[in-house]
């Protein structure tokens, strides 16, 4: 019975131990996810606000002649992943994985340490993904794009719905495709609309892997917070479970030794 004891108290302290893990990952989360539910928010502003300088310029029947607006054929399907830098976050990286399975023969450019690791990438972190390394990405993207080498450019990422859904998600951003809404009516451009796409186009796709970045960012901070409140939650469960069958083994070992005392004595 005493084995028992102590193996119970061990295990106690073992899961005790993982209860104070969780508690200050989830800490550190929380700390960290106002800030970057603030980038993400700034991001989407900043898309939309590129969109709708491209939008107009989409319409252009001079513009439907550029590069950017056609799908070369021949060319392969180019893929950014972004995962995250750091695991113990539920499902988010195993999510993102298996979301890119429905795309087969794709060249894939990693960001975020998971997904540098898993595709023998240079290691480009998801956290602080910048406008200076989105825009060196976008030129060589948009490049490859003009010369045929890739067909279509997309982005895989994460999408945050809300504080307990977030869901992968692929954003096509090459070629464009042409704005059903009505805008820019009456919008001069000088010297051209042809000219002022082709130079906009390398900071439109800057603008939507930033985003994109912050926004998978923001979704990694979320899932890790509610991954880490999940398990607190179940080693506490399991604390209580595991002390209350530690009391019962005590209280059962100090019956047999008081049995044996009282027995000892009446002989």
């Amino acid at each position: 019975m005493g084995a028992d004891t102590k193996k119970l108290r061990n295990r106690i302290k073992s899961v005790d131990s993982t209860l104070h893990l969780t508690r200050a990952m989830g800490l550190v989360a929380s700390s960290k996810m106002r800030r970057a539910l603030e980038g993400m928010n700034k991001g989407r502003q900043y898309e939309a606000a590129v969109w709708q300088a491209i939008a107009p310029l989409t319409q252009s029947p001079e513009c439907q002649n550029s590069p950017y607006m056609k799908q070369a054929e021949g060319g392969r399907t180019c893929l950014i992943v972004i995962a995250g830098d750091r695991g113990l976050a539920g499902g988010y990286n195993a999510n993102v994985f298996r979301a890119l399975r429905e795309y087969e023969d794709v060249d894939i450019i990693p960001i975020g340490k998971r997904a540098c690791d898993r595709f023998h990438g240079e290691l480009c972190r998801a956290e602080g993904f910048d406008a200076r390394e989105a825009l060196g990405l976008s030129l060589d993207l948009c490049r490859k794009f003009r010369e045929g080498e890739y067909s279509r450019v997309g982005i895989l990422g994460t999408r945050y719905l809300s504080m307990l859904s977030q869901q992968p998600d692929v954003r096509w951003v090459l070629p464009l495709t042409k704005s059903e809404e009505s805008v820019g009516g009456g919008m001069i451009y000088e010297p051209d609309e042809l000219t002022i796409l082709e130079a906009a186009v390398p900071e439109y796709v800057a603008g939507i892997l930033v985003s994109a970045a912050r926004e998978s960012f923001a979704c990694e901070i979320v899932a890790r917070r509610t991954a880490m409140d999940s398990a607190g939650k179940n080693a506490q469960e399991m604390i209580d479970k595991l002390q209350l069958e530690y009391n019962r083994a005590r209280q059962s070992a100090i019956t047999q030794e008081i049995t044996e005392i009282v027995a000892g004595s009446g002989t």
